[in-house]
């Protein structure tokens, strides 16, 4: 159990890193540049915006599974997809 003073300790090195991150531009570390950094209402943390990420491209099976998930053949009473089913038709089609 860490004493009084340790915690102490502790607790200044986490704000000294918070208040450096805050105003840092390195990017090799994953920090992000002043501009993007907002602190919450309280002051105490930075808020982080979340960074746009390019969406990646469906591959063949998830464009089958989408276009394929509604039909009554590939589903069962309950709902769930019939996935065994789905892959023997997935492999049978004809892909150009």
């Amino acid at each position: 159990m860490p004493t009084k003073r340790e915690r102490e300790y502790y607790r200044m090195g986490y704000e000294d890193g918070l208040s450096s991150a805050r105003y840092s531009t390195d990017y090799s570390r994953g920090v992000l540049r002043n501009e993007y950094l907002q602190v919450d209402p309280k002051g105490k943390y930075p808020i982080r915006e979340p960074a746009t990420l390019k969406k990646r491209k469906l591959s063949a099976w998830n464009k089958f599974v989408k276009a394929n998930s509604r039909k009554k053949e590939f589903r069962y009473a309950n709902g769930k997809l019939k996935l065994k089913k789905m892959g023997i038709a997935f492999r049978r089609k004809k892909r150009r």
